[in-house]
C-alpha cells in the first residue's frame, strides 16, 4: 500500500517488481497518480483506470484530491482524501483476495498507516511499515504545521500507527532513535535502507545518444537530479554557480518540483547562463543523463530531520558509478566520505560546496574515474538489491512463523 506507485517514480515500484521476481504474489493499492505536477496524468480519472498494471503487477487505485500547488490545505486534502478513499473502497475492491502480508511504505504522508492498519485486521495479515520520512518531525522542519495542538494530534497518530505495525523497517539507522521515541517498540525495527533500480549502473553513451544535445559538452558538468522542492536547499547550487560563474562549470538541473519556477526565475534574474534546467525525465534515462556528468550533487536543507535521512538519488549516483559532491549533514554526508566517493561539506555551506565543486573540476579524468569506481564498489557492499529484498523476504516468512 502507497499513496504513490507507477507511473510515479518512486522506489517502491522496484520493491513491487523484485518481490513478484522472487515469485511472491503482489498486489498494490494506490491513488491516482499526481505527482509532482499536482495534477492526475492524462488518462487517469476517478472513475476509469481504477484497476491497471504494471509487468503483470495488479494495480488498485483509490479516488483522491490531487496536490494542485502543494499548498497546505491541498496536501491536507491530498492526504486526507487518500485515507478516506482507501478505508472506504479498498476492503470492497479486495474483498476477494487473502495476504499474508500488508507492506505500507511511508513517504509523506503518515496517514498511508490508517488503511494499511485497518487492511491487516480484515485480512488477518501481518503489518510491515517502511518508514522513509520521520513524522511530525519533517512537518516540523517543513514549516508545513506550526500549530502545537495539531502537531500533537499527528503524535498521537503515530504513535498508534507504529504500536499497530509488527515489522517497522526504517531507510537510515539514525531514524531508529527518533521512531523508538515516537513510541515504536524497539525490537520491531529493522534497517532496510533504499537502493537503486537495476537500471542504474555506468554506461557508455553511443555518439548520437539524443541526451548529448541537451547537455553542454564543452565544459566541466554538475549535474542535479531529483525534486526541486523546499527541503533540496537549491539555494546551495545556486550561490555557488554564482560564486563559479566565470569557471568553464556547467550547472545542469534534472527533475521538477513546487520550486522549480523560483530556480528558473532565480537563473534568469541572476544571468546564470551556463545553469540549464532540463526539468524531470523519464527514469529509465537517468543512467544516460549520469554519464553525461563530470559529478552528481546531493544538498539538503540544514535541519535535524533532514540529517537523519539517506536521500534516495545518492544510491542511484553511487550505483552509477559517478563522483558526488554534496551538501548536507548526518547520514548523508557519512555515505559520502565513507565511500570515497567524492567531497562533502554541511548543510548550507554554499562556498565550501563551491570551492570543491573547482577543486573536482581541476581532477584529471583518471581521478575522477577512481572516485566513481570506489562509488560503485560502495554501492555494491552496502545498497545491493538482490540482498536487500532477500532480507526483507526472510522477515516476512519469520513473521507468518
Amino acid at each position: 500500500m502507497s499513496q504513490y506507485f507507477w507511473p510515479e517514480n518512486f522506489r517502491i515500484n522496484d520493491l513491487a517488481l523484485a518481490l513478484k521476481e522472487k515469485g511472491n504474489d503482489v498486489t498494490v493499492l494506490t491513488g491516482m497518480p499526481n505527482y509532482p505536477a499536482g495534477k492526475v496524468y492524462d488518462g487517469y480519472t476517478w472513475w476509469s483506470k481504477r484497476r491497471d498494471n504494471m509487468d503483470s503487477i495488479p494495480i488498485v487505485r483509490v479516488p483522491l484530491f490531487a496536490r494542485r500547488e502543494s499548498k497546505g490545505w491541498q496536501l491536507a486534502l491530498n492526504y486526507l482524501s487518500f485515507v478516506f478513499f482507501a478505508c472506504l473502497l479498498a476492503p470492497w475492491m479486495l474483498r476477494k483476495q487473502s495476504f499474508d502480508v500488508v507492506f505500507a511504505v511511508n513517504y509523506s504522508p503518515v496517514t498511508v498507516g490508517i488503511p494499511s492498519i485497518m487492511m491487516a485486521k480484515l485480512k488477518s495479515a501481518k503489518h510491515f511499515f517502511w518508514v522513509q520520512d520521520l513524522w511530525p518531525e519533517s512537518l516540523v522542519a517543513t514549516g508545513a504545521i506550526k500549530s502545537p495542538k495539531v502537531l500533537a494530534t499527528v503524535r498521537r497518530l503515530v504513535r498508534w500507527i507504529y504500536n499497530h505495525c509488527d515489522y517497522i523497517l526504517v531507510q537510515s539507522k539514525s531514524f531508529v532513535a527518533p521512531v523508538v521515541a515516537a513510541g515504536a517498540e524497539e525490537e520491531k525495527i529493522h534497517y532496510f535502507p533504499n537502493w537503486a533500480e537495476a537500471l542504474y549502473q555506468p554506461i557508455t553513451l553511443p555518439s548520437d545518444a539524443k541526451e548529448r544535445e541537451e547537455v553542454p559538452s564543452d565544459g566541466f558538468v554538475a549535474m542535479f537530479a531529483g525534486n526541486l522542492g523546499s527541503a533540496q536547499s537549491l539555494e546551495t547550487i545556486v550561490g555557488a554557480a554564482k560564486q563559479l560563474k566565470d569557471e568553464n562549470i556547467y550547472w545542469v538541473f534534472l527533475g521538477d518540483g513546487r520550486r522549480r519556477e523560483w530556480l528558473e526565475k532565480e537563473v534568469s534574474d541572476q544571468g546564470l547562463t551556463k545553469v540549464k534546467v532540463l526539468g524531470r525525465k523519464a527514469m529509465e534515462t537517468m543512467p544516460a543523463y549520469f554519464a553525461l556528468a563530470d559529478v552528481m550533487l546531493v544538498t539538503l536543507r540544514d535541519d535535524p530531520v533532514m540529517a537523519t535521512t539517506i536521500p534516495g538519488k545518492v544510491q542511484s549516483y553511487l550505483a552509477c558509478g559517478k563522483p558526488i559532491i554534496g551538501a548536507l549533514n548526518g547520514s548523508g554526508q557519512t555515505v559520502i566520505q565513507e565511500s570515497g566517493a567524492g567531497y562533502c561539506v554541511d548543510s548550507g555551506d554554499e562556498h565550501g560546496f563551491a570551492q570543491y565543486v573547482l577543486e573536482m573540476s581541476k581532477l584529471s579524468a583518471e581521478e575522477r574515474s577512481q572516485m566513481g569506481q570506489a562509488a560503485r564498489d560502495y554501492y555494491l557492499a552496502h545498497f545491493d538489491r538482490e540482498y536487500l529484498v532477500q532480507k526483507l523476504e526472510q522477515h516476512m516468512q519469520e513473521s507468518l512463523s
